[in-house]
């Protein structure tokens, strides 16, 4: 089926990735592209043109191998929404200073893209080399999503659970499949923000049994030997959930609800939520939450994750008209990860090529560009990220120069002193993708504020890694629509 996903600048240009058709392209590569159209939109809102904001957005493949059954939501066709809170303005992080709110948001944000780039290399190990890798280290399905950032960073979606409604606080996340939250009787549970979820109060919980196909979908996630199903979660980060999979009446405050969809309720859980309830699982896969409901598409278009506004995420909304199409490409070795052809980016008019060898996946799977929600700082290979910058530079001398950032987790060589809020001397900057295509940057979309004084450095950085990835500095403030 078609794949769509549409980002649109919430302003002007819009930019649509999308499932490409040319066969004899095809036939020159080992991976097939997909249909994603990402539309790109601009908040209108009022920033100053360095202000940080940092956006997640990601590219959703969503799979139908479910059958319409009487347990499972028929389509769902109104538009529901629910709102969307950058972490830090419901739950206050315990920092005295932005600079050590940054560090932590570093810190988090350099092992997710250690973790991706480990998780590419095992599976591609485990793929092509199946004898060599022992049983009991298989690639399991979870082992290759990246560690959430639960702490400081990310954003709250807020959802009615039960009837009666109960409602609580989720992680909205693209990386993860499975949407749970902690459930009364609790034998192991961290601290959270809302009451835990007591299923015996709800006339609408519902076990699932270990035969049913919601359960045998969860894969290695089953961990059922007999009913009720029961499921298990770990992550990157040693964070963890065990408890019931069962159907549930979900609820989007004033647009709807949706009966029967598949939650896991965990009894056993464990790690750094951040005081959210468990997470909202917005992934590809039949037990995604838009699978689950389903939904024709989702969307969400964030506000700055310093920001105390709110944003929103929305199921079926109609996606912009107009828009520019860029080729996503899946990897089936590892389909978690979605990958774009970024063959260059063109600062001030002057284009910094990016080889074909460093955009293009290889042949035994390595390689490649991935776009990524939860990644923050882009990653570019060494040459490419000196030869970038070193553009930049030229084009940059309007902006007051201030000493680099180097805290051992990543390295900004190049940083500006903008504590006077300066409105002009920024270079245009705009990300060229396969074909010609064009998604021009803001300086909020290419400057990051790293402390409290005003010290805002490039938000890339150089990889000696196979994996580049495009992190979400360059996708803030826009509406993404996963269609």
């Amino acid at each position: 089926m078609q794949i769509d996903v549409h980002i649109n600048p919430c302003s002007s240009p819009k930019l649509l990735i999308t499932k490409t058709t040319n066969m004899a392209r095809e036939a020159q590569r080992p991976f097939p592209s997909v249909n994603i159209f990402i539309i790109l939109s601009f908040f209108s809102l009022t920033l100053s043109p360095f202000s940080p904001q940092v956006v997640s957005a990601s590219v959703f493949k969503r799979l139908q191998l479910f059958s319409i059954e009487k347990t499972q939501p028929s389509s769902t066709s109104s538009v529901l929404s629910l709102s969307l809170h950058p972490h830090s303005s419901i739950i206050k992080p315990p920092y005295d200073n932005y600079s050590d709110l940054v560090l932590s948001r570093l810190a988090s944000d350099r092992a997710r893209a250690k973790v991706i780039n480990s998780n590419i290399e095992r599976a591609v190990s485990s793929f092509n080399h199946p004898h060599a890798v022992k049983s009991d280290v298989q690639v399991q399905p979870e082992d290759l999503e990246a560690p959430l950032t639960h702490s400081e960073g990310g954003y709250l979606a807020r959802i009615g659970v039960g009837q009666p409604v109960k409602e609580f606080h989720l992680i909205a996340d693209t990386g993860s499949q499975i949407t749970w939250l902690q459930c009364l009787p609790c034998d192991a549970c961290f601290n959270q923000s809302d009451p835990f979820f007591d299923p015996s109060g709800s006339s609408s919980y519902s076990p699932l049994s270990c035969a049913s196909q919601e359960c045998t979908s969860l894969g290695t996630n089953q961990n059922c030997k007999a009913d009720p199903c029961t499921y298990e979660a770990s992550y990157g980060d040693n964070s963890s959930t065990t408890g019931e999979f069962t159907t549930e009446t979900v609820s989007f405050r004033g647009s709807g609800s949706v009966d029967k969809v598949a939650i896991g309720c965990g009894h056993a859980n464990q790690g750094g939520f951040g005081g959210a309830a468990g997470i909202l699982g917005l992934g590809g896969t039949p037990v995604g939450f838009p699978s689950q409901i389903r939904a024709t598409s989702f969307s969400y278009c964030l506000v700055d994750m310093d920001s105390n506004s709110s944003s929103s995420l929305e199921f079926n909304s109609a996606p912009p008209g107009d828009s520019v199409f860029v080729p996503l490409i899946i990897n089936p070795i590892i389909e978690v990860y979605y990958y774009v052809e970024l063959t260059g980016v063109t600062i001030n008019g002057e284009k910094v090529s990016i080889p074909p060898s460093d955009y293009q996946i290889d042949q035994d799977g390595g390689g490649g560009i991935i776009i990524d929600s939860g990644t923050t700082i882009t990653e570019f290979p060494t040459q490419v990220y000196n030869s970038f910058r070193d553009t930049f530079v030229k084009y940059a001398r309007a902006l007051p120069p201030t000493s680099g950032s180097d805290d051992g987790l990543v390295k900004f060589d190049t940083c500006y002193d903008l504590s006077s809020e300066p409105k002009d001397g920024y270079p245009t900057m705009s990300f060229e993708f396969h074909g010609g295509k064009t998604l021009s940057l803001r300086p909020a979309n290419y400057l990051v504020r790293v402390d409290t004084r005003g010290k805002h450095c490039l938000a890339f950085t150089g990889t000696t890694e196979r994996v580049s990835i495009i992190g979400n500095i360059q996708q803030q403030g826009m509406r993404v629509t996963y269609q």
